[in-house]
């Protein structure tokens, strides 16, 4: 298939949830997870594993699990999509065919050939044992916030590899509602948390443009408050 710049892939990977079913090839899955596979990871722990769920009744108990808390909570998600009244009708556009997407994955997940997991084993704690000043440990302790960051390169790199190929896919992490049902269906161990569930298929959906706020109202300069003039 014909190349596409970096940035082209960047501007046009859209998050995409509506597929066909069918197949990709293995060695188009080989190549996305030696992307992933490329990204930084913190210590160079290297610590994931990219479940890839092709068997069809493993990614119909996937689904069924995703089904199932998206029914939990479709209150939120109408509550968080509705349009306020005085929202321009072409923002209250946008705003229902995202709502439409996102209920629609909630009842096809099991309609991509290819559900990709992407997990993390534990590792210890970099700072145990370390002599260094009880506030310095408290704020290592803090920053156990960051303990799952190093998927997501790993995860952003899935998203553009899969645009290359002409793949659609989404970053969803509903499915840890109910996590210990998707490890059970997937035989994942207990320690091991999932970080993000993405679906991969071709898509019945347009790839970009991908459409942001200005970099003006999103980035500063020197200080918080200072807008970044370019």
């Amino acid at each position: 298939m014909e190349e596409i710049g970096l940035f082209e892939a960047i501007y046009s990977a859209r998050a995409l949830r509506r597929f066909k079913p069918d197949p990709v090839p293995d060695e188009i899955i080989t190549r996305i997870l030696d992307a992933a596979i490329r990204a930084p990871t913190a210590s160079n722990y290297q610590n994931w594993v990219f479940l890839v769920v092709k068997d069809a009744e493993r990614r119909r108990r996937v689904a069924e699990v995703y089904r199932k808390v998206g029914d939990a909570i479709r209150p939120v998600i109408a509550n968080l999509f509705q349009s306020a009244p005085a929202a321009p009708a072409q923002l209250a556009r946008q705003r229902r065919k995202l709502n439409d997407s996102v209920l629609y994955l909630f009842e096809h997940m099991h309609v991509p050939p290819v559900l990709l997991v992407a997990c993390l084993k534990p590792v210890a704690p970099y700072w145990q044992g370390a002599a260094v000043p009880d506030r310095i440990v408290a704020g290592m302790r803090a920053m156990a916030r960051f303990d799952s960051s190093s998927i997501y390169p790993a995860v952003q790199n899935i998203i553009l590899a899969c645009r290359a190929f002409g793949l659609g896919t989404v970053l969803t992490t509903l499915h840890a509602v109910l996590e210990d049902e998707v490890k059970a269906a997937l035989e994942i161990p207990a320690e091991v948390d999932t970080w993000a569930l993405l679906p991969i298929g071709y898509p019945l959906d347009k790839f970009g443009p991908v459409k942001r706020k200005p970099i003006s109202e999103v980035a500063c300069l020197d200080r918080w408050g200072s807008p970044w003039p370019g």
